[in-house]
């Protein structure tokens, strides 16, 4: 019996080394990873987006007789250009525009390079030539509501925005002469004045759906008159 049992505990499973010895140098034995916290609540969704969706979508369904739902257009992104020829010769002031650009729209924008080389502009292939920033979704609509209601009457001798500069496939693109029209900016801290393009992209394919849908979103188009218009 006794040869028995000295068989038996030899074949039990050995504990490895240093089991149930306490860590060397009084380190203590690492604590389980805490539970993750419940994520943030999320921001208040921008009022121009419930304002499309609950008001100008049906305004336009209605206005254009569309039965498809989808053939309603729609904002699909908004671009803003900052164009700079001689950004490589002054890099502060390309480090300027990229930080105004960001305060302007919350997204820090990208810095934009010569596709190719043009040996008359003294332009290198690679070289920046300026910053852009494409905002959609929540940002998209948040800059739109602030550019409506605060930029656009800030311009000078403003009487409304060209219907004229849509590119024939509903997207609707717009020149801006100083970036001061912004209430981001900070005067004192502008180093030099300059413009950007800013482009409306849309869902619409179509100029005159396209003006619609912006106009209802709020853009103070400018009245064409018949007289104007000869």
């Amino acid at each position: 019996m006794a040869d028995e049992q000295e068989k038996q505990e030899k074949k039990k499973p050995k504990a490895p080394k240093g089991a149930g010895k306490p860590p060397k140098g009084g380190e203590q034995p690492e604590a389980p990873a805490p539970s993750p916290e419940p994520p943030a609540e999320p921001a208040p969704r921008a009022r121009l987006w419930d304002f499309y969706e609950q008001q100008v979508r049906g305004k336009l369904q209605q206005q254009f007789a569309f039965k498809n739902p989808h053939q309603i257009p729609r904002l699909k992104k908004i671009v803003l250009n900052v164009g700079m020829g001689d950004a490589s010769k002054t890099p502060k002031g390309l480090e300027a525009a990229v930080a105004e650009l960001a305060a302007i729209t919350g997204q820090h924008p990208v810095v934009t390079r010569a596709k190719k080389a043009i040996a008359s502009f003294n332009l290198r292939e690679g070289q920046p030539i300026g910053c852009a920033v494409t905002l959609r979704g929540g940002r998209m609509y948040e800059f739109l509501d602030r550019f409506i209601s605060i930029a656009v009457p800030r311009m000078r001798d403003f009487r409304g925005l060209p219907t004229k500069s849509f590119d024939g496939r509903g997207n609707y693109s717009l020149g801006i002469k100083e970036q001061m029209i912004f209430p981001e900016i900070d005067y004192d801290k502008v180093e030099r004045i300059h413009g950007m393009d800013i482009t409306f992209v849309t869902s619409a394919g179509r100029d005159d759906t396209a003006l619609a849908l912006l106009r209802e979103m709020g853009m103070p188009f400018r009245v064409e008159t018949a007289g104007a218009a000869a």
